[in-house]
C-alpha cells in the first residue's frame, strides 16, 4: 500500500484508546490524524497515556474530522450510536466501533451504515468487504474462540463457562471493585448467567450450529491481576480427545492468532499479545476447552487492529506480531 491508512480516534484516553495508540503509532502503514477526547483537549497524548512517552508528540484535541481513511470508536457502551447520530461521518470513512452498540444483528444498522461482527475467525471474508465493524467483546472473544470447531461440527449442546478477567476490563473509571486495595487478594463471581456478551456469543456460534439448542451457563469471575481473560468451558462430547483436537487445529489453520496447545496453558502466554491460546482436556464423556486472550488486545484493540487490517487489503498480522510479557 502506497499511501498510508489515516486514522482517527474518539475516545482515546481510557485502557482502549491507549493500547490502540500504542498499536498504530507502530503500525508502518498508518498515519494518526486525531485523537478526539473532549476531557484533555489540548493536553498532550503522553500526559494521559505516560506509557507512550518518547513515542509521540500527538495532543489531544476536541475539533471531529472526516479527512481520514478509518475512524476507531473507542467509547463507553450506549455512546458510540450516541456519537454517529450526533455527528454525520462522510460515508468514505470505514468505522470500528469497540463497544457493544452495533454487534447484534438487531442493533448493526444505524443511518446509512451497517456493521459486520467483527470476529474474523468467523467472519473474515465479509470483513474484508465491509465498511463498518462491530469489535467482539473481550468475554466473548475467549468464549467463542474456545467454542467455534464444536459448533461447526454441530456439538454444542449445554456448555458451563467460568471465566476470569483482569481490573482493566472494568475500564479506566475507578469503582468500588476497581480498586487495587479491593482487588488485592480478592476475587469475585459477578453477572452470573446473565452477562451482556452472552448474546453476541449465542448468535455467532447459531451462525455455524444452526439448529439451535445452544445454552451457554456463564460465571464471570473479577481477578486480581491487571489484564488478561482465562476461561474453562465444560461440556460432554463423545468424540474422543484425537479426534476433538483435529476438529480445531483444522478449524484455526489459516488464523494466525489462535494456537491449540497440548501442554497446559495459563495467563501469561498471552498478555501482551493479540493471541488465543486454547487447551483441550478430556476426562471420561466430558470436554473441557481452556481459551486465553489478553482482554486488551485480542479481546479489544488488538482484535481492531485485526480488523483494518483485513478493511483496507493487508496482512492482518501486521502491527500485531508482539510478544508475551511471560515475567
Amino acid at each position: 500500500m502506497a499511501n498510508k491508512i489515516k486514522t482517527g480516534i474518539v475516545g482515546g484516553a481510557g485502557y482502549t484508546g491507549g493500547e490502540l495508540l500504542r498499536l498504530l503509532i507502530n503500525h508502518p502503514q498508518v498515519e494518526i490524524s486525531f485523537i478526539l477526547s473532549n476531557s484533555n483537549a489540548g493536553n498532550p497524548v503522553t500526559k494521559i497515556h505516560a506509557d507512550l512517552i518518547g513515542e509521540t508528540d500527538l495532543i489531544f484535541t476536541a475539533t471531529l474530522s472526516d479527512d481520514i481513511d478509518m475512524l476507531f470508536l473507542c467509547l463507553g457502551h450506549g455512546d458510540a450510536s450516541k456519537f454517529l447520530a450526533a455527528n454525520p461521518i462522510s460515508e468514505k470513512v470505514k468505522i470500528i466501533d469497540l463497544s457493544q452498540d452495533f454487534r447484534l444483528m438487531s442493533k448493526a444498522v444505524i443511518g446509512n451504515r451497517t456493521f459486520i461482527y467483527g470476529l474474523p475467525e468467523l467472519n473474515k471474508e465479509a470483513i474484508r468487504s465491509a465498511k463498518n465493524i462491530a469489535n467482539p467483546g473481550c468475554f466473548a472473544t475467549a468464549i467463542q474462540l474456545g467454542l467455534l470447531p464444536l459448533a461447526k461440527a454441530g456439538l454444542l449442546n449445554e456448555v458451563y463457562t467460568t471465566g476470569i478477567t483482569g481490573s482493566t476490563g472494568a475500564g479506566q473509571a475507578l469503582s468500588v471493585t476497581s480498586h487495587f486495595s479491593w482487588r488485592a487478594n480478592n476475587i469475585q463471581a459477578y453477572k452470573t448467567l446473565e452477562h451482556q456478551h452472552l448474546a453476541e456469543i449465542g448468535q455467532s456460534l447459531s451462525q455455524l450450529q444452526t439448529g439451535g439448542g445452544i445454552e451457554i451457563n456463564f460465571v464471570p469471575w473479577r481477578g486480581d491481576f491487571t489484564r488478561g481473560i482465562f476461561i474453562s468451558s465444560t461440556l460432554k462430547c463423545d468424540f474422543d480427545i484425537a479426534a476433538v483436537t483435529i476438529l480445531f487445529e483444522s478449524y484455526y489453520a489459516q488464523q494466525p492468532f489462535v494456537t491449540i496447545s497440548k501442554a497446559p496453558i495459563f495467563l501469561k502466554q498471552v498478555v501482551n499479545t493479540n493471541k488465543c491460546i486454547i487447551q483441550l482436556e478430556k476426562i471420561g464423556n466430558k470436554l473441557v476447552v481452556h481459551s486465553a486472550i489478553d482482554n486488551l488486545l485480542k479481546g479489544a484493540s488488538g482484535q481492531a487492529l485485526q480488523n483494518m487490517n483485513l478493511l483496507f487489503g493487508l496482512d492482518e498480522t501486521v502491527g500485531l506480531k508482539l510478544k508475551a510479557n511471560n515475567f
